[in-house]
């Protein structure tokens, strides 16, 4: 099957999963479950859930069983869009084309609906996974560790101080192993752990390389794309002292040749596992090739 349909396959399972999940277990006072829903069902790539998807089918295991933690990682990396929008972050009016939880919501609802998430995402692997216990307590912490001060929430810091000791290139790509590789490195950590797998090297190795690759194309499109094709403000990058590996480096042709070479080496990661891993090599080939 085309990459592309693949990916509308799965977004359409990520979304109606999402929904499954939200209408079923999730309560709490209207305005704060109506907020947390706004931003988790608006849409967007659905990359990370993909990957947990596809990764688990790489080993053969259960895709029923994979989308609860598929669905519990869109909704960390959901919360971790509605504050990066917030004014004390990037303070940014527009995600996925449409005004921020912030804009609609007010910004205190905005952080607690970010917070619910968060929980939830947890919640729901530890209630409703109908894997192992062991199997569980493996996704929870896979999470967990790619969220926390050793991964995302770290990388945010790292984020807003960058700058203060030097602007250099491996300060950008420690950054961006954080705040945006982590969590892809996890997705397809989760999806092996999800279909049984104890070794997760190799899987690892795509999803870092992967993640890096993301993040530098998406600031390259920062520089060469505007807000009607992205569905959030660009060129904010330069003004705001942002690590935008295009800018660190010396221009946008730096950053593609970076992101082809993370490509090569994520696609090099699965030789070992033969045109089963086609469908994990494309999705390396589509993020070079993205647009939005």
């Amino acid at each position: 099957m085309e990459i592309g349909s693949v990916i509308t396959e799965l977004s359409g399972l990520v979304d109606r999963e999402l929904v499954r999940v939200c209408d079923r277990y999730l309560s709490g006072p209207a305005p704060l479950v109506k907020a947390m829903r706004y931003s988790l069902e608006a849409g967007g790539k659905r990359i990370r859930p993909g990957l947990v998807l596809l990764t688990s089918d790489l080993f053969g295991g259960s895709r029923q069983a994979a989308l609860i933690p598929a669905a519990a990682i869109e909704m960390v990396h959901t919360f971790s869009l509605i504050h990066d929008d917030l004014p004390a972050m990037d303070n940014d009016d527009f995600r996925r084309g449409r005004p921020t939880n912030h804009k609609v919501f007010g910004e205190a609802t905005a952080i607690l609906a970010g917070d619910g998430l968060l929980a939830f995402a947890f919640e729901l692997i530890a209630k409703h996974y109908p894997g192992s216990a062991e199997q569980a307590t493996a996704l929870i912490r896979e999470l967990a560790e790619a969220t926390g001060p050793g991964g995302m929430t770290g990388g945010q810091v790292l984020d807003m101080t960058f700058g203060e000791s030097g602007r250099d290139l491996a300060a950008v790509e420690k950054i961006h192993a954080l705040k945006t590789a982590a969590l892809i490195r996890a997705a397809v950590r989760m999806g092996a752990i999800s279909a049984g797998v104890a070794d997760l090297s190799a899987v690892s190795e795509y999803g870092l390389n992967l993640g890096l690759a993301f993040q530098v194309v998406d600031d390259y499109l920062d520089q060469t794309s505007t807000q009607g094709d992205l569905g959030k403000r660009t060129g904010k990058d330069g003004d705001a002292n942002k690590p935008n590996y295009a800018l660190v480096a010396g221009g946008t042709q730096a950053a593609y040749d970076r992101a082809k070479a993370l490509v090569e080496a994520a696609k090099a990661a699965l030789t070992d596992f033969g045109p089963s891993a086609e469908p994990l090599r494309q999705i390396a080939d589509l993020v070079l090739t993205r647009k939005k």
